[in-house]
């Protein structure tokens, strides 16, 4: 932030002429208050009847410095990303740990989630290297966040696009995509499977229907689950602007996984940053098969990832620092407790997330700055036993 220094007499309509063409050379130059404390270090000579008004802004100068913040936004495409972050410590404090949690508030995006992110920069390098032709339908398997981000680019940008999805997600997404022009398919879940736990076996059957759409269709497929422009996304925003949030003290960071572009991308811009800063990756208790352990309950209410696949594409040789696990009640109780403490309204995943840094703060990371996502809104979950 820039800061004007404005030096008045003891009358304040009066500008001090002795430094008067001073302060217009430093506000021109743009300079940072730390400087222009500096260059007016000799503060004696102008007595007491002088006083100093620090003002937040250069008005003129500022402005013109962050115009393009200022003007409005050629596209809704140009606003994803950037999101502000908030220091979680009334939740840290309530716990009664030590340490620090940051949580990014990707639930502000348009699409109310990250996967805004990711859905923009596949399409975009797609355009690039042409693998995505003008007016060429896309198709992606979603759980609704990509879908829906998916919905807003390529709505915008001329593409039709379709989003197949497991009838075990929640009834919000489907609406919300097909409000912004998707045409949604529902694939039903296997025998036996709950209905809001959607498992690796019911996302297979999807895949299954999406692959076939493809072909039928001569369609361009997002693919999130392998296009590197997911974990791309992240590299070049999330991580970058997490850092930057926290002012450059962060030492942890952990992310509930579903494709792995979000871990995959931000670990990797964050270790740039600080190679000695850890990455955890959350699953759900019971399917934690990145860490090694065998499935013993693929079945579980966080939807949008947890799918027990042991073979990520986008999470080969990214750096892991450890696992943590996460049951379907602690990350409800952990989400409602976000809306209730911090106002930060988001879904089974958030809570997931910040359940998953509360519990490294109480043991591996004691005094550690921990960096989240909130993934997507609570309003998506409107419909299930989240909020019920």
């Amino acid at each position: 932030m820039i800061w004007a220094l404005d030096l008045w007499e003891a009358d304040p309509c009066q500008p001090c002429k002795k430094f008067q063409s001073t302060l217009e050379f430093l506000a021109a130059s743009k300079i940072t208050f730390p400087y222009v404390f500096a260059k007016l270090h000799d503060i004696s000579s102008l007595g007491k009847d002088f006083v100093w008004n620090f003002q937040p802004v250069v008005r003129l100068n500022q402005r013109e410095q962050r115009k393009d913040e200022y003007m409005g936004a050629k596209s809704l495409i140009d606003v994803i990303g950037g999101t502000p972050s908030v220091w979680l410590d009334r939740l840290v404090k309530r716990h009664d740990l030590d340490g620090r949690i940051l949580a990014k508030l990707d639930y502000l995006n348009p699409g109310f989630s990250k996967k805004d992110r990711a859905a923009k920069s596949i399409i975009e390098a797609a355009e690039a290297n042409g693998s995505l032709l003008p007016g060429q339908t896309v198709v992606e398997l979603t759980s609704g966040n990509m879908g829906t981000g998916l919905a807003i680019v390529c709505g915008l940008k001329g593409y039709p696009f379709v989003a197949v999805m497991s009838r075990g997600n929640s009834v919000e997404r489907i609406r919300m995509m097909e409000a912004l022009g998707a045409e949604v398919i529902l694939v039903d879940q296997i025998q036996g499977s709950t209905r809001g736990q959607v498992s690796g076996a019911d996302l297979a059957k999807v895949n299954e229907v999406a692959n076939n759409l493809v072909t039928n269709r001569k369609a361009f497929r997002a693919d999130q689950f392998h296009h590197a422009g997911n974990a791309q996304a992240h590299f070049s925003t999330t991580g970058p602007e997490l850092w930057a949030d926290s002012d450059g003290t962060l030492t942890g960071f952990v992310d509930f996984v579903g494709s792995g572009g979000t871990y995959g991308g931000t670990i990797r811009a964050l270790k740039r940053e600080n190679p000695n800063l850890q990455g955890f990756v959350v699953e759900p208790q019971g399917a934690e098969v990145l860490a090694g352990k065998t499935l013993v309950q693929p079945d579980h209410p966080i939807q949008g990832g947890g799918y027990a696949l042991d073979n990520l594409a986008l999470l080969d040789n990214c750096p892991v620092d450890g696992y943590v696990s996460v049951n379907g009640e602690t990350a409800r109780e952990t989400a409602r407790a976000l809306a209730c403490e911090e106002g930060i309204f988001g879904g089974f995943s958030a809570g997931a997330n910040a359940a998953a840094a509360l519990e490294l703060l109480a043991t591996h990371m004691r005094g550690g700055v921990i960096g989240i996502i909130i993934c997507d809104s609570g309003l998506k979950y409107l419909s299930t036993d989240l909020w019920g």
